[in-house]
């Protein structure tokens, strides 16, 4: 039975372990390259990723499922230990930043303590706006969509749907207020 948008459940499988075994492999050269290697890491990204638009900085320390179902576009920028569990699609907007240690979360185990034990999961994708900044150590959960330009501030735990041009925050993540003209720095 589907529930939300999730995916019809199914088992992790051979072709799965293979996927998973590839871009593990491909996560851990892309790590061990120095800054100095920049067009290494930019061939390796292409490799990898289903989508690698233009100015991608992704700093080492990065983990992926898959791989194939992340689509960046153009100036995304990945801090340091983040983690991509892209079993279905993860589509990052422009400009967008991701602080240090967040985790994207597309994949959900069963819930039934012996469909767990059998290894049945469902998937939900995953949409990041353009413009959006994910402060430090940010969950977003399974089917989440976070709207143009808002802002999720660090620690918080992204459970639904955020409009776009809000700030918010907490555990589960909830809007604070619109971002304003206030808001600017100059």
């Amino acid at each position: 039975m589907k529930r939300n948008n999730y995916s019809e459940p199914y088992i992790f499988d051979q072709t799965m372990m293979k996927k998973f075994q590839r871009a593990g492999s491909l996560c851990m050269q892309y790590n061990r390259t120095g800054e100095d290697e920049q067009e290494l890491r930019r061939r390796i990204l292409e490799e990898l990723l289903g989508k690698c638009g233009e100015g991608i900085l992704i700093v080492p320390g990065f983990r992926c499922q898959y791989g194939e179902n992340i689509f960046l576009e153009d100036y995304v920028t990945i801090n340091f230990n983040c983690t991509l569990m892209d079993n279905t699609a993860i589509r990052i907007g422009h400009h967008t930043l991701i602080g240090l240690n967040c985790s994207l979360y597309t994949v959900n185990h069963a819930f039934d303590p012996e469909e767990r034990t059998q290894g049945f999961c469902m998937d939900a994708p995953i949409r990041i706006g353009s413009r959006v900044w994910l402060g430090g150590d940010v969950v977003v959960m399974p089917g989440v969509n976070i709207g143009d330009g808002s802002v999720i501030g660090a620690g918080s735990v992204v459970t639904k749907d955020i409009p776009e041009g809000v700030i918010a925050v907490g555990n589960p993540c909830r809007v604070v207020r619109s971002i304003t003209s206030q808001d600017k720095l100059f």
